[in-house]
């Protein structure tokens, strides 16, 4: 795991879309996430497991947004975790520490 953005709340899901989920970049930037990164989304309440790829959303709006196909797998105000991988030689990963957010109820970082 690179990087974990931890049980944000789904703020909109849109089918008619290319695809991908749309986070608040100051989310991004705290997990240590990139543009076209690609992200494995767990939803807390269905249990569906889906993986896509990032596109900024406005920033400090809270935007979490899923688009596309995956707009079938939420509702709007389902609980989701936000997990990133990356692939590192085994010493460099026994020494590797991940990003991990944990935003507040309204998908905003907590200062």
């Amino acid at each position: 795991m690179k990087s974990k953005i931890h049980r944000v709340k789904v703020t909109q899901a849109e089918l008619n879309y290319v695809g991908s989920i749309t986070i608040d970049e100051d989310l991004m930037d705290a997990a240590n996430i990139i543009a076209n990164e690609k992200v494995q989304i767990v939803n807390n309440n269905n249990g569906a497991r889906l993986e896509t790829y990032v596109i900024p959303g406005q920033r400090g709006s809270g935007t979490i947004c899923l688009n596309g196909a995956a707009a079938r797998l939420v509702q709007v105000g389902d609980i989701v975790i936000i997990i990133s991988y990356a692939t590192m030689d085994f010493e460099e990963a026994k020494q590797f520490k991940p990003s991990l957010v944990f935003p507040d109820d309204n998908n905003h970082l907590i200062r």
